[in-house]
C-alpha cells in the first residue's frame, strides 16, 4: 500500500475557520495494492468539507444506510456534519485523493462551480490533471514555503475550476442529446401525423420512456407530443378547407381522422367553429375582397 498525506500546521484534528473564504486543512493520497480493506466510519463526521476522486479501481460508500460504488472517474463530497461512511479494498486496486476544507465561503465557491448542495456524487472523469492538482497540493503542506496556503487555495479552486468544466461539458452533452432526440421526434411527426401514432410505442422504439419523452418534448417544442400532432392535424385541415373543395369526410381522412363528426368536434374546439363554418367564411372573405 502506498500513502502521503499532508496536514496544515501538522495538525490531525479537524476544524472550522471562516477567517478567509477557503483553507485547505489537509491533502492526501492511497493505492491498495495488499491491504486486504480499509474503512473509515465517521457517525458525526467532521468540522471541514472533504472531496474525494476515485482515481482507479472503485470505492463503496455509503448514503442513508444504502451502498453506492463508486467507480474511477467519480468525486464524492461530504459537508460538515455529515456522516461519512466508505471503505476501499486491496482486490480492486483502489487509488484515492482527498482534500479537507473550510472557510467563511465554502458554500457559495462550491455553487458558483457547479456543485450544487444537494449534490454528493458527480462524474469528472480519469484524467491526470486531477491527480496533479492534488499532489501539489499535498506538497505545499508538506514544505510549508511562502504563502503556502494562500496557493493552497488557489490550486483547489483550480481543481474545482476543472470539476465545474467537465459537469458543463456533460450538461452540454445531454443537452443537444436531448434536442437532437426531440428533433427527429417532431420530424417524424411532421411527416406520419395523419397515421395512427402511439406516443408510448415511440418512446420506447426509442429507449425512451414515455413521461421523459413526454416532459422533455414539451420542454424542448413548448407542447406535449399530441398537442403538437394535434395543431400538425388542425393547420393542415385548415390549409385544405381553403385551397381544395374536398368534402369533410375527404378532409377528415387525409389528416387522420376515420371519424368525421370527431374531426368536426375537435376542429371546432380549437377554432372555434366548425369546419364548414370556416370554409365558408373564409371563402367569404376572399370574394370580398376580389
Amino acid at each position: 500500500m502506498y500513502i502521503n498525506e499532508a496536514y496544515l500546521n501538522h495538525s490531525r484534528i479537524d476544524f472550522k475557520d471562516k477567517s478567509r473564504p477557503l483553507i485547505v486543512c489537509n491533502c492526501g493520497t492511497y493505492h491498495l495494492y495488499s491491504r486486504p480493506r480499509i474503512p473509515t466510519y465517521r457517525p458525526k463526521g467532521r468540522l471541514d468539507y472533504q472531496l474525494l476522486y476515485i482515481a482507479s479501481g472503485k470505492g463503496h460508500f455509503f448514503f442513508d444506510q444504502k451502498e453506492t460504488v463508486i467507480h474511477a472517474g467519480q468525486m464524492v463530497i461530504y459537508r460538515p456534519r455529515e456522516c461519512q461512511r466508505y471503505e476501499y479494498y486491496g482486490v480492486d486496486q483502489t487509488e484515492v485523493y482527498w482534500v479537507h476544507f473550510t472557510g467563511g465561503d465554502v458554500k457559495n465557491i462550491l455553487r458558483k462551480y457547479g456543485i450544487k448542495d444537494d449534490l454528493r456524487t458527480f462524474y469528472v472523469g480519469t484524467s491526470l490533471e486531477y491527480q496533479r492538482l492534488f499532489k501539489q497540493m499535498i506538497q505545499e503542506l508538506q514544505m510549508c514555503r511562502e504563502d503556502y496556503e494562500e496557493i493552497l487555495a488557489l490550486i483547489l479552486r483550480e481543481l474545482l475550476i476543472n470539476v465545474h468544466r467537465q459537469l458543463l461539458t456533460d450538461t452540454n452533452t445531454s443537452h443537444n442529446y436531448l434536442e437532437k432526440e426531440i428533433e427527429l421526434s417532431a420530424k417524424f411527426f411532421d411527416e406520419n401525423y395523419n397515421t395512427e401514432i402511439n406516443i408510448a410505442e415511440y418512446a420506447a422504439s426509442k429507449n425512451m420512456s414515455t413521461c421523459w419523452f413526454i416532459r422533455n418534448f414539451k420542454q424542448v417544442m413548448g407542447t406535449t407530443p399530441m398537442q403538437y400532432i394535434l395543431s400538425l392535424r388542425i393547420t393542415n385541415a385548415q390549409s385544405l378547407l381553403e385551397s381544395t373543395d374536398y368534402n369533410i369526410t375527404e378532409i377528415s381522412q387525409i389528416i387522420g381522422y376515420d371519424n368525421p363528426l370527431y374531426f368536426s368536434r375537435i376542429f371546432k374546439k380549437q377554432k372555434g367553429v366548425s369546419p364548414s363554418e370556416y370554409r365558408r367564411i373564409i371563402r367569404g372573405n376572399s370574394s370580398l375582397s376580389k
